[in-house]
């Protein structure tokens, strides 16, 4: 059986309930962690930077402030690390708030995830 062993991982929405979890069990298993998330006012920002400062106990957590619908803040962070792994977690939530401001869901779930994809493709295929 082969085993493949990755190093680091990117989580995009790591301040989020789901992110957050993942990138402290990862952590825990000896990952090293880039969080990425733009912590925007949708939800409790204090929940979030809390989160934020628990990971940060880790030595191999890294966190940056990201929007990943500015595909050159995500080039350079791609290009500037060993990513391994990507896991985006990042969207904008909410149904109700699709009706109030149907662009930040655009921007966020649409324009952002072709951006990951695009970095995926340039930098780990």
């Amino acid at each position: 059986m082969v085993t493949i062993k990755y190093n680091k991982i990117i989580i995009t929405g790591v301040a989020g309930f789901i992110g957050f979890y993942l990138a402290k069990r990862l952590l825990e298993e000896g990952w090293c962690v880039i969080g990425g998330d733009n912590l925007n006012t949708y939800y409790d920002v204090n929940l979030k930077k809390a989160r934020i400062a628990i990971l940060g106990n880790f030595e191999q957590f890294k966190f940056i402030k990201l929007d990943i619908s500015k595909i050159k803040q995500l080039e350079d962070i791609f290009e500037k690390n060993d990513i391994d792994v990507v896991v985006n977690l990042a969207a904008q939530a909410g149904v109700r708030y699709s009706i109030e401001n149907p662009h930040a869901y655009v921007e966020s779930n649409l324009v952002g995830f072709v951006n990951i994809l695009e970095c995926c493709r340039r930098n780990i295929l």
